[in-house]
C-alpha cells in the first residue's frame, strides 16, 4: 500500500534575506516567514494528516510549530536536513546556479546531494513500513525536497534541480508525492 505524503517549505529565512547559505546552521525565521508559517497554516486548515514530520533544524521545526500548533504532534526526523554545505554554510548564497556539481561532490567539508538522497531514502523506506495507507505530512528544506522529487517522481537530479520551484517562482502550499 501507498503512503501519500505533503511535503511543505519552511517559512523565510534571515539568511534567505541576506542572500546566505544555511545548510545545517539552525537558520532564523525572518518576520516575512513567520508570517508565511502562519499563513500556511491557514490554508491548510481542514487538511487531516495522519502524522507529521520534521527537519530537526530550527527553522523547520519554528514553521512546523506555526503552521501545525497544537493540532498533530510533530516528530523532529535528521534524515530531512538540508545538505550539509560545509565551508560554504553561512557565506553569500551562489549555491543556486551551481547545485549539480554537487549531486555527487560533496561540498566542501559537507555532503553531496546524492548523500540527502540516501536520507531520505531510508526515511522513505521507514515510512513504508510504519506509515502504509496514512497521509503523512513534512516540513523540511530544498535538498530533501529535490531527493523526493528523483526518488517518487523519477526525476533525475539535472531534471529535478532545473524545475525546483525556487528557479521557476511556483511555490505551493504542500507538494504531494506518493510513496510506493
Amino acid at each position: 500500500m501507498s503512503v501519500p505524503v505533503t511535503y511543505f517549505v519552511h517559512g523565510t529565512t534571515t539568511d534567505n534575506e541576506n542572500k546566505l547559505s544555511t545548510g545545517w546552521r539552525p537558520g532564523e525565521l525572518s518576520g516575512a516567514g513567520k508570517k508565511q508559517a502562519r499563513a500556511l497554516g491557514e490554508i491548510i486548515k481542514n487538511k487531516k494528516f495522519d502524522a507529521v514530520f520534521c527537519s530537526d533544524l530550527k527553522r523547520a521545526v519554528d514553521s512546523a510549530q506555526l503552521v501545525f500548533g497544537d493540532k498533530y504532534q510533530i516528530t523532529l526526523d535528521s534524515r530531512l536536513r538540508e545538505c550539509n554545505y560545509g565551508d560554504l554554510a553561512g557565506l553569500p548564497n551562489t549555491l543556486q546556479d551551481h547545485l549539480g556539481e554537487y549531486v555527487f561532490h560533496p561540498f566542501p567539508n559537507g555532503e553531496s546531494y546524492h548523500d540527502v538522497e540516501k536520507r531520505v531514502a531510508d526515511f522513505i523506506k521507514f515510512l513504508k513500513i510504519n506509515y502504509s495507507g496514512r497521509h503523512i505530512a513534512v516540513m523540511a528544506h530544498q535538498g530533501p525536497q529535490l531527493a523526493f522529487e528523483v526518488l517518487c517522481n523519477k526525476k533525475t537530479w539535472p531534471e529535478a534541480i532545473a524545475a525546483d520551484w525556487r528557479k521557476v517562482g511556483r511555490w505551493q502550499a504542500g507538494w504531494e508525492y506518493v510513496v510506493e
